[in-house]
């Protein structure tokens, strides 16, 4: 699935082809247009406001913050977000930093070809250990639920989970049981939510009955937690919680391909050229973030989330700048319960009092 998504030759997110929008391979939230990062602008402009006042009151000068995205994609997410805040907010725009995690090379080129009036305003990093200590928000929006995951299937017979690979036949990839010393005695097993699980509840699971785990989201969202010194960790995703991830119609468990805009009937066929996604589990991640002393504040639908922002940007604007026909109909489909508003979970936890340095 790394390979697959990331190899820099020939992995799906490096291709020249633009998989985003109606002429590529999915949507997303900010391909739908400009009003999702005005909405998220709003909302971590009123996070910020929040904590500029007593930090202000204690040091009698101007704070600066961090805004960090990690997986930009294209960088259309972050020109929105900066081009509110300085039309909107320009005091906190003066003081803010915009910090974007991307490993990626050619991603990078992409970003700063779209940034570029916001030259000085924002650094890249390879990776969360490049950061310094964060103030402000951590965030991403569909990136956790596109890394690497282990897809395991209860066999009933052995009372064990058996993982599955991928191995290659004369002409295909095709799936393969691995042996059990791979995950059984491995840490990635034991500490998964997997091995967690009561005997009585595993007794109910049916013969076959497949899921996924992905500790390379839960290693994110841990370090991510650990990074932030004072603010919010928030990401938007596809995803669900453990029980959830557990229902009877999800026996054949969550992982997915797409490709333009048809769920893939093979996600082994022509690796590269079709998107890999499998839900996160969220229940995994606010324990992991309470773990590292965040206080989860929100987990609910992409629906709720901007419905609740919505109403505080109408309650704050005079009528004469009320939201366009256009703007309206985007907030519709990042809402509707059809198209964007349930099928995304946001997830946001804090940490309120800072760290030291």
């Amino acid at each position: 699935m790394r390979l697959a998504l990331y190899c820099p030759n020939l992995g799906f997110y490096e291709r020249e082809k633009d998989k985003i929008g109606r002429g590529g391979d999915f949507f997303t939230s900010v391909s739908v247009g400009k009003l999702f990062g005005a909405l998220l602008a709003f909302q971590f402009a009123e996070w910020l406001e929040e904590t500029a006042e007593p930090a202000k009151t204690k040091n009698d000068e101007k704070s600066s913050f961090q805004l960090v995205e990690a997986g930009a994609h294209r960088g259309d997410l972050a020109r929105d977000i900066l081009q509110w805040w300085r039309e909107h907010r320009p005091g906190l725009f003066e003081g803010i930093q915009y910090w974007i995690i991307e490993p990626s090379d050619r991603q990078r080129e992409r970003q700063r070809a779209a940034l570029t009036d916001f030259e000085g305003k924002v650094r890249w990093f390879d990776g969360l250990g490049a950061l310094e200590p964060v103030q402000g928000v951590i965030f991403s929006n569909e990136l956790l639920d596109a890394m690497p995951v282990h897809r395991l299937s209860w066999q009933r017979s052995g009372r064990k989970w058996v993982e599955w690979g991928v191995a290659r036949n004369a002409t295909d990839f095709t799936w393969a049981p691995m042996p059990d010393r791979t995950h059984a005695t491995s840490g990635l097993f034991s500490q998964s939510w997997l091995a967690q699980l009561p005997a009585e509840l595993l007794d109910l699971l049916p013969d076959g009955f497949s899921t996924e785990i992905s500790p390379a989201a839960e290693s994110w969202w841990s370090a991510a937690a650990r990074k932030l010194r004072q603010g919010r960790l928030l990401t938007i995703d596809y995803g669900f919680s453990r029980e959830e991830l557990l229902s009877p119609e999800r026996t054949n468990g969550t992982l997915r391909g797409y490709r333009e805009h048809h769920l893939a009937s093979d996600i082994l066929a022509s690796p590269g050229e079709q998107d890999l996604t499998a839900h996160i589990n969220f229940s995994a991640l606010q324990e992991l973030g309470e773990g590292a002393g965040l206080k989860t504040e929100l987990f609910t639908t992409q629906s709720r989330f901007l419905t609740s922002i919505f109403s505080r940007v109408i309650d704050s604007i005079p009528p004469q700048l009320a939201f366009t026909p256009a703007e309206i109909r985007q907030f519709q489909t990042l809402t509707s319960p059809d198209h964007l508003g349930h099928s995304f979970r946001v997830l946001i936890q804090r940490r309120a009092v800072q760290l030291p340095r």
